[in-house]
């Protein structure tokens, strides 16, 4: 009934079955009661901070657990879409704070026993927590290159050390040999496996995810150049990671060894198909001069770092998505690292007051930069009042506003919840989870919008609208016409406010049901008249 539990169990363990398969069933129950609690609670707001702490709690093996949520994902067919939105949100967070962990214990060890490869895909896990990822996997397709790297250097040279059984274990010193494992490398990389730096999608986050670099053999500078170092030295290279501005490199000692001339050493570009460079070269690279401070080797935790600081950047860059994700896990992982860095700290209390959401977290990170750094009282000041006043909105809140379409000010609402739409204008495709009988947004957004260019302005009604794009816009009613192939919109909140997908529209949960209690009615009225088999 559930195989994918078999990996916690081996053959020699004394198991009674009937007591786990009782622990298995009532996490089950637990799971369900806990996931089926999520849409009335947290409907009109992201999951707060505190939301999961009934999960922190869990009186059950988190296995189990996790493996009722997967089971709810995996449900086949387009219902329990709500189900499935809020087991998603709780199975992220609960990897996610595993992975923390797993992060945490990772800093905290000697810097020897910190592998740049188990760095990277902890960051690749925090990000892609719903993603089979794990470190036995990419080390096994990273020794599948390296197994690859030997046959070549056995065709040049039959007797070279790194072809021993515990090559890796000892570090080569003559450099010729260096040099022959690294021409066999490169030759494997960029030659055989078509390996190289990803110059025409550079800002993807995907070249910063070592397990997509793997399958899409393309990456950045940093990506790369972990992937090159790791390989290295399991052949008895020594290289060492180089924090160069622009562009990460690596380097290769000519001289001797720990020596702290940068000319002893010769720098490697992994982007670049491997090629050697001299310091000179490295200059030309970035197109500027730099001190010799940028020339020198970082440590595991600042590789960590800057590919944090990469993701951060793009999680900044990104315009199409509105829950900011990639910015606010990014964040967490450098917070991890960097638990009082103020900047950072500031950084994640604007994104999380501008997003409305865990009013409450804002406060204490606004208390922890308070007693960091007092010269920012203006700045925390500013967002304490503001993040109060937001709470005490919230608690003033009288509960759902109900909108019937009976109400006599609701007459010129044409389309209903539900229904698949068409933008006329830009050719969007999308679905209906809110109406207004007229444009509710204030006069700067109507201006920006040139909302009065259209015939009946905002005087008409408008609809709140998931997007395929992954989007979500506010849509006048004369802008929108139904859409004569409708499908499903795959957009990330859809389970929030749907439950089914029929084929054909969309069914509302219970609580936008609530809100909208005759829309129901209306849409199946207008799917039978647009979409019967005898339609016009």
């Amino acid at each position: 009934r559930w195989p994918s539990l078999l990996k916690y169990y081996s053959h020699s363990d004394s198991v009674s079955w009937l007591e786990e398969y009782k622990a298995r069933h009532n996490a089950g129950l637990e799971a369900q009661r806990i996931v089926a609690s999520f849409s009335k609670r947290f409907f009109s707001e992201h999951v707060p901070c505190d939301g999961f702490s009934d999960i922190e709690t869990l009186g059950c093996p988190s296995h189990f657990f996790e493996d009722e949520l997967m089971c709810i994902l995996n449900m086949e067919g387009r219902k329990g879409l709500t189900w499935k939105y809020y087991a998603k949100k709780i199975l992220y967070f609960l990897r996610q704070q595993n992975i923390l962990k797993n992060l945490k214990e990772y800093l905290q060890r000697p810097t020897e026993q910190q592998s740049f490869l188990e760095g990277a895909v902890l960051i690749d896990q925090y990000c892609n927590p719903l993603s089979d990822i794990c470190l036995k996997s990419v080390q096994a397709q990273v020794d599948d290159i390296t197994d690859k790297v030997r046959k070549v250097l056995r065709t040049k040279n039959p007797r070279h050390p790194s072809l021993a059984s515990k090559a890796g274990e000892v570090l080569i010193p003559e450099v010729e040999l260096q040099r022959q494992v690294l021409d066999a490398m490169n030759c494997v990389l960029y030659e055989q496996l078509k390996y190289k730096g990803n110059e025409l999608d550079y800002y993807n986050s995907l070249n910063s995810y070592i397990h997509q670099v793997l399958i899409r053999r393309t990456g950045i500078p940093i990506s790369l150049s972990v992937l090159y170092l790791t390989i290295a030295r399991q052949l008895g290279v020594k290289l060492e990671p180089v924090n160069f501005p622009s562009h990460f490199l690596l380097r290769w000692c000519q001289g001797k060894e720990g020596s702290t001339d940068i000319f002893d050493y010769t720098y490697i570009d992994a982007f670049g198909k491997g090629k050697q460079l001299t310091v000179k070269e490295c200059e030309y690279l970035i197109g500027h001069h730099v001190t010799e401070e940028f020339y020198g080797v970082v440590t595991s935790k600042e590789v960590l770092q800057r590919m944090v600081g990469n993701l951060l950047n793009l999680g900044k860059r990104e315009s199409t998505d509105q829950s900011y994700q990639l910015l606010r896990d990014s964040l967490d992982l450098y917070l991890a690292m960097y638990p009082d860095n103020v900047q950072h700290l500031m950084l994640q209390a604007r994104l999380y007051f501008h997003l409305g959401i865990w009013p409450e977290k804002v406060l204490d990170i606004l208390q922890h930069i308070q007693a960091l750094d007092p010269s920012q009282h203006g700045a925390v000041g500013y967002l304490v009042q503001h993040t109060l006043e937001h709470i005490e909105r919230r608690k003033e809140e009288l509960g759902p506003e109900v909108k019937h379409r009976s109400d006599e000010k609701h007459k010129e609402v044409c389309f209903s919840i539900g229904l698949i739409m068409k933008h006329k204008r830009y050719g969007y495709n999308c679905v209906i989870y809110g109406w207004d009988p007229a444009c509710m947004m204030g006069h700067e957004w109507i201006r920006n919008m040139n909302v009065h260019s259209l015939p009946h302005g905002p005087h008409q009604p408008f609809y709140n609208v998931l997007v395929e794009d992954g989007s979500c816009r506010y849509a006048a009613q004369e802008n929108l016409e139904y859409n004569s192939e409708p499908r499903e919109i795959p957009h990330p909140d859809i389970g929030r406010y749907f439950s089914e997908f029929t084929g054909i529209h969309y069914l509302a949960n219970t609580e936008l049901e609530i809100r909208y209690p005759e829309d129901l009615e209306l849409t199946r009225a207008t799917v039978q008249k647009i979409y019967s088999s005898g339609k016009e």
